[in-house]
């Protein structure tokens, strides 16, 4: 057999090796191609329930290779938020183990909102907001910078943007805060949390011509921890102006669910949630009570439902 038909006999070989991977690529992938290899680490965002109020999120490094690698930084980019946000990266790094996934906790910055949108709900925007991830990595005695395309399943940074753009509107109509005192009824079964609205007075600094000077806290809803007394229902409907007086609501409330975890394992009970329309924006604003307000909210609620 002379050389041209070894030759051919082995480019025939090859080829079909090729095709045959290909193929079973195909099949593995749902006869889609496969994607492009994204080095040792794949990367997502979320956030832990007990940081909804302080706009920590969390970005999660997988290790997808066999090998270690150590992280020294990561900055998230995004549109909804343009200076940047990062993990505080630390001298020497955060090793990531092959298979396993570390949680890297990044502060958001504030949002680029532009002009008022509508209707601007958390569960409309789920993984709508495309962002990248940039890393510094060290893989062994080699340590290199990599981009990553960030998986956002939850809609993390579109909630955060919704919810702090939303945030900024009503802070240029008013400050809306929680009282510190929790007033405990004589029998220990209800409580009053008293809401407070204090319109600005003046127009803020940095308010453009379209910002909004009034708001309507439409309902006010209840939490994993409290609810409304049905005979001293919440108010509705509340028209709030800037330059107008201070008010000051009084909600009544009840343990709202009284199973042994309801305050051992609590995350966002002590944040009320009012839904408002400031005009061009609609959403859900949620007030944070305080450290001394949040401790009296769980003590009663232990109390009140003492006898269950």
């Amino acid at each position: 057999m002379d050389g041209a038909v070894q030759a051919g006999r082995r480019r025939s070989a090859a080829a079909a090796v090729v095709l045959a991977a290909v193929a079973a690529g195909a099949a593995v992938q749902g006869c889609s191609p496969a994607p492009p290899a994204s080095g040792p680490l794949s990367a997502e965002l979320n956030q832990f329930r007990d940081n909804y109020a302080t706009q920590i999120i969390e970005i999660q490094l997988s290790n997808t290779s066999s090998a270690p690698v150590t992280v020294f930084s990561a900055e998230v980019s995004t549109s909804l938020f343009p200076t940047g946000t990062g993990w505080a990266n630390e001298p020497e790094g955060t090793e990531v183990p092959p298979g396993q996934t570390k949680s890297l906790p990044a502060t958001l910055p504030a949002p680029s909102c532009g002009n008022p949108g509508t209707n601007e709900e958390a569960g409309t925007y789920a993984g709508a907001a495309p962002a990248e991830i940039k890393v510094s990595v060290r893989v062994g005695s080699t340590t290199s910078e990599m981009h990553l395309r960030a998986a956002d399943p939850f809609g993390v940074l579109a909630r955060n943007h919704s919810e702090l753009c939303l945030a900024e509107d009503a802070g240029h109509i008013a400050r809306i805060d929680l009282a510190p005192e929790l007033e405990v009824a004589a029998d220990g079964r209800t409580a009053v949390v008293r809401l407070q609205v204090t319109p600005l007075q003046v127009t803020p600094r940095g308010a453009g011509a379209g910002t909004p000077r009034a708001l309507t806290i439409e309902s006010i809803e209840g939490t994993t921890l409290l609810a409304e007394v049905p005979d001293s229902p919440w108010p509705r409907g509340v028209r709030v102006a800037a330059g107008a007086g201070p008010e000051e609501f009084r909600l009544r409330i009840r343990p709202a669910r009284c199973d042994p975890h309801a305050v051992a394992e609590d995350k966002v009970g002590t944040l009320l949630p009012l839904r408002i329309d400031t005009g061009g924006r609609r959403g859900v604003l949620k007030v944070a009570a305080g450290s001394a307000l949040k401790g009296q909210i769980h003590e009663f609620v232990s109390a009140a439902c003492g006898g269950h």
